[in-house]
């Protein structure tokens, strides 16, 4: 087993501060997850494309989710066998693949089906890289490391959306998904000469145990099925409101240009500033009150949706964002405390269920918005939110 001191090359350590190892992991983060929220950016260019309701197209662009949810599952039933750092660059040069066939298609079911394809692929990297720096990382070196990954999470939110809108806005949708597949090809590229190679992580009688009994004694585990559930809220409510609040935008009396609804994503901006902060706020408040105060903070933003002033829905974005990026990064970092052994199938049911919470965001706030309207919409999110700081109450600090 490798050094847990060291998984990059040259000597880097996965010590808190490392600014390096940080920017490292968070770059693998962005180039992994690019694909998954930057198609929301062009929603309404696609609408005109397909020929389709808000509702269908926001499900199609967002039934990657469904991928990532049916990969979480896989890995974490199978995952054990899988050679970490092999694992991850292959499943990002086989995310290229689907997504150059969606700068070849007009069919809406063809475009969702290649969707779910780049979801499993995401998903697979995204799972392997959680699992691989949990099991080569101390406890106290776990949050930071966490912490990164999901800032570059938020990185390809931020980024993703903007490159996307100016892409499509210039060059047309389908040099926008060949740009995102070379974005893939860059992460398996860095993938392959920054993490150290690993061996399995199960030998032994461990390798031939059945590979449900982790999964089962992890959903038996009441803190994490805890978590498990608050992820699940966690992306419902985003997915809902990053989806949709695009058509708001798009509307009188705003009606932003595509371009312009590109550059509204600045609001991610001041999530990557806070986002590395999650492992501290976990620390010092514990998982209960952390992601209870930062998914409070997520409803006042949702509320600012609700107003016409630009200037008020932009803070209010801003706001959604901040809470559910830390809400998010102090879940998984419980989820990786709390699991004591076989980390990477806690990690894919985590991530199972969170993506199943953005299939499901889009499907049902997409049905509510084309019936009832935004403020319907919002109340509903509002509601999610309350769920899930109710079924974070009873978590234990990390420091427990």
């Amino acid at each position: 087993m490798t050094n847990h001191q060291e998984i990059l090359p040259g000597g880097l350590r996965m010590a808190a501060g490392d600014s390096m190892r940080f920017s490292v992991i968070a770059v693998i983060a962005f180039l992994t997850l690019v694909d998954l929220f930057a198609a929301q950016a062009i929603l309404p260019s696609l609408v005109e494309k397909f020929e389709v309701s808000r509702a269908a197209m926001g499900f199609a662009v967002n039934a990657s989710t469904f991928g990532m949810a049916i990969a979480g599952l896989a890995i974490a039933l199978f995952g054990r066998n899988i050679d970490r750092r092999n694992g991850i660059w292959v499943s990002l040069v086989l995310l290229s693949i689907p997504t150059v066939l969606l700068s070849m298609t007009d069919n809406i079911t063809v475009f969702a089906l290649l969707r779910i394809a780049q979801g499993l692929f995401m998903s697979a990297a995204f799972t392997l890289t959680v699992a691989y720096l949990a099991e080569h990382s101390s406890p106290a070196q776990a949050a930071g490391a966490l912490a990164a990954y999901v800032t570059g999470n938020v990185a390809s939110n931020f980024f993703g959306r903007i490159l996307s809108a100016a892409v499509a806005d210039s060059f047309g949708i389908s040099v926008n998904f060949l740009t995102f597949a070379a974005l893939n090809i860059a992460g398996a590229i860095l993938v392959w000469l920054t993490l150290k190679k690993t061996e399995r992580m199960m030998t032994g009688a461990s390798r031939q145990a059945h590979a449900g009994s982790a999964w089962n004694a992890h959903l038996m585990n009441s803190e994490l099925r805890r978590s498990f559930a608050v992820g699940f809220l966690i992306l419902l409510v985003f997915i809902g409101t990053f989806t949709y609040v695009n058509f708001q935008l798009a509307a009188p009396p705003l009606a932003l240009s595509p371009m312009a609804l590109g550059l509204v994503y600045f609001v991610f901006l001041p999530s990557l500033l806070t986002t590395p902060l999650a492992g501290r706020v976990a620390g010092r408040l514990g998982a209960a009150r952390g992601i209870g105060l930062t998914l409070g903070l997520a409803i006042a933003g949702l509320l600012a949706l609700l107003t016409s002033h630009l200037p008020v829905v932009l803070a209010g974005m801003a706001v959604i964002a901040i809470g559910t990026f830390l809400a998010q990064a102090i879940a998984t970092g419980h989820v990786s405390h709390t699991a004591k052994r076989d980390k990477a199938a806690a990690s894919g049911i985590y991530l199972a269920f969170y993506y199943s919470g953005g299939l499901v965001g889009s499907l049902v706030i997409g049905q509510v918005y084309d019936r009832l309207g935004w403020t319907a919409s919002v109340a509903i999110l509002v509601l999610a939110l309350i769920a899930a700081i109710v079924l974070a109450r009873p978590l234990r600090s990390l420091n427990s």
